[in-house]
């Protein structure tokens, strides 16, 4: 209580003008505390969580960027392995769309909101890491007593920021420790790691970005020119700047000699304006001339060396999909959602971390499961357990197993349980939040402890599994009306993926394709969709997802006639559930295959609605965020 009290007077000395031994970086944000947020340090506030439906809305707007950082995130965390920091992905609104962290600390974590979903922003929190590096847009470290509010002094927070390719602040990157007893000047390393950590995934952004454009990286030296350059550029044919990073928008103003703080945006200027080159100069620039020749200057005479990179050819191809696991890469047909979710899966098949799936009923949970266990390189089986359709009064023997004897009807030489069965596997936990309450603590034992004691038995037994859970209920919920115990949501939500709903993805056509070829060859006959029936299946809000299709595909390949599946052959959805207003049939051109007649489809519905994203989700019957996305993906930009 003393050094809150010391803290706060601290800040009151600041306030009434007083001179302070703090960077001025935490002057200046503990003043915007009182000024423009209105905060009151002598008012502590706890770690904010965003809900569940917040959280997916800013990962799905930040799907792409979770992607391509999620490499770099993995390499930082190894670099700093084995003292304690976790890592926070952060978007433009504070908010934590990814992150890193050791499973053994989860609830301290989350406690002290290090963690998924957390809230940053200066406006909310004060002084940190992530909310004043946004203000800013300067890397920094704030280090315990720099914290405004005294709820977060005993962190350690040193933060990044990550901008777009047109200049824009879209993330930011920060590595915290729960607790540091050393002073501030200890985190310089961290700073180092986290700023060149941000730069990389920003050369990245750029590269897959602007693929098809051509790229010039730069560096100051020729030795690391190739391998870590220290910022890039993308040109149009013309050799205007089409975008930058960060570093690149920093040497170009110095190279035309201009204050960088009162330099215009490059964008859309020309590269003569700040190098002594234009466009015909790139080939020269390429890997075909050894590095040190490959010299660059500025207007004001300085020189830099630069690597040209050539556009590439648009393939049909995804890039990201060749370098999945077969298993993971052959769950969908490009959906942008989809592929954030293939990627992060990949990253984690191999790792020990718990990995919880959110999703509707039969949006192939399990199916994601297996692919992660058939990517894991793990030798053992996969164990998958319905924790919904065990009776109660079975379902701990049947997770456990019983020792000899262990109840009346108990066999006599014992019973080993599901979990030890999946030992040197996979474990797949379906609709863990119908899990009785009272054995949550068991499977907490399991999870934490690696080991098992059966029903009866006195000894307990190692297991080693990797856990996949999944669940269709909001289990953030069930914590907080105690149907489900808070340390277990947090051991088995350190990796979350969240499946879209088959009403919401793009690669529809490419999935019912895929399933008709696959139940038609199980069923032993051949089948194909009429254009009428393939209408119908797109028109279908599919409420139950892909098992519903699959279910609606095996009824109309074994009712066809002159193998050709006609509306005749489908279910009566119509039977089972109110259909609701046909989606218009731009909405079947939006789920062609064809990123031409996609973007054709988006675009005539958004010029029907005067651009209503409102208006437009709802004559497709999606939401705006997959509006939004869409456009984004197809480049479609509102006119002014």
């Amino acid at each position: 209580m003393a050094g809150e009290r010391e803290h706060i007077r601290e800040i009151e000395q600041v306030l009434s003008g007083a001179r302070s031994a703090r960077d001025d970086i935490v002057v200046q944000s503990w003043l915007r505390c009182i000024d423009t947020h209105r905060l009151d340090p002598a008012r502590p506030t706890e770690a904010y969580i965003v809900p569940d439906t917040q959280l997916r809305e800013h990962r799905e707007q930040s799907e792409r960027l979770i992607a391509i950082a999620r490499s770099g995130l993995e390499t930082l965390f190894k670099q700093v392995a084995g003292q304690n920091y976790v890592l926070l992905l952060a978007d433009a609104k504070g908010v934590t769309v990814d992150f890193l962290g050791d499973p053994l600390f989860m609830d301290q974590l989350r406690k002290a909101g290090l963690y998924l979903g957390s809230e940053w922003s200066e406006s909310r929190t004060g002084t940190c890491g992530v909310g004043s590096c946004i203000v800013t847009g300067e890397a920094m470290t704030i280090h315990q007593t720099d914290h405004f509010d005294t709820t977060h002094t005993p962190l350690s927070c040193t933060a990044a920021p990550i901008f777009d390719t047109k200049g824009e602040l879209t993330a930011v990157l920060d590595i915290s420790l729960l607790r540091s007893p050393q002073p501030k000047v200890s985190q310089n390393l961290a700073l180092h790691l986290v700023t060149a950590s941000a730069r990389r995934i920003e050369l990245a952004n750029l590269m897959a970005q602007m693929h098809s454009e051509w790229v010039l990286r730069f560096s100051r030296s020729p030795e690391f020119l190739d391998v870590d350059p220290e910022a890039a550029i993308a040109l149009d044919a013309s050799g205007r700047i089409l975008g930058t990073t960060r570093g690149a928008a920093l040497l170009l103003a110095q190279a035309g000699g201009i204050d960088w703080r009162l330099s215009p945006s490059p964008i859309g200027q020309p590269i003569s304006r700040f190098l002594d080159m234009d466009v015909d100069d790139l080939p020269n620039l390429t890997r075909g001339r050894p590095t040190e020749e490959r010299l660059v200057f500025g207007r004001n005479g300085s020189a830099l060396f630069a690597h040209a990179i050539e556009p590439q050819p648009t393939s049909g191809r995804r890039a990201p999909v060749e370098v999945l696991p077969g298993p993971i890469a052959e769950l969908s047909g490009g959906d942008p959602a989809m592929t954030a979710v293939q990627m992060r899966a990949a990253k984690l098949a191999r790792t020990a971390i718990p990995i919880l799936i959110h999703g509707e009923t039969g949006s192939g949970k399990e199916v994601l499961a297996r692919a992660i266990h058939d990517s894991s390189g793990r030798a053992g089986p996969f164990v998958a357990i319905n924790c919904a359709a065990i009776p109660e009064h079975l379902i701990e023997s049947e997770l456990f197993g019983h020792a000899a004897g262990a109840f009346t009807g108990a066999t006599a030489k014992g019973r080993k349980g599901l979990i030890e069965s999946a030992d040197g596997g996979t474990l797949f936990l379906d609709e863990i939040g119908d899990m009785p309450y009272a054995l949550q603590s068991r499977l907490l034992r399991v999870i934490a402890e690696r080991e098992l004691v059966p029903v009866g038995g006195i000894a307990p037994r190692p297991v080693d599994i990797k856990i996949i859970s999944a669940s269709h209920h909001d289990l953030r919920q069930l914590v907080a009306e105690g149907r489900f115990r808070e340390d277990l949501f947090y051991r088995l939500n350190a990796a979350p993926l969240t499946l879209p709903p088959l009403r919401e993805r793009t690669d529809f056509e490419w999935l019912l394709e895929r399933l008709v070829g696959e139940r038609a060859r199980l069923a032993g006959r051949p089948a194909k969709l009429s254009a009428a029936a393939r209408l119908a299946l797109i028109r279908h809000d599919w409420p139950g997802n892909i098992r519903e299709l699959v279910n609606a595909v095996d009824l109309a390949v074994a009712l066809c006639e002159d193998e050709t599946i006609q509306p005749s052959d489908l279910p009566d959805f119509g039977a089972s559930r109110a259909a609701p207003p046909a989606p218009s049939a731009s909405l079947v051109a939006l789920r062609a295959p064809s990123l031409e007649e996609e973007r054709g489809a988006l675009l005539a519905v958004l010029a029907a609605t005067g651009w209503n994203i409102s208006e437009a989700a709802r004559r497709l019957g999606v939401d705006r965020t997959t509006v939004h996305r869409r456009m984004k993906r197809l480049r479609l930009e509102a006119p002014n």
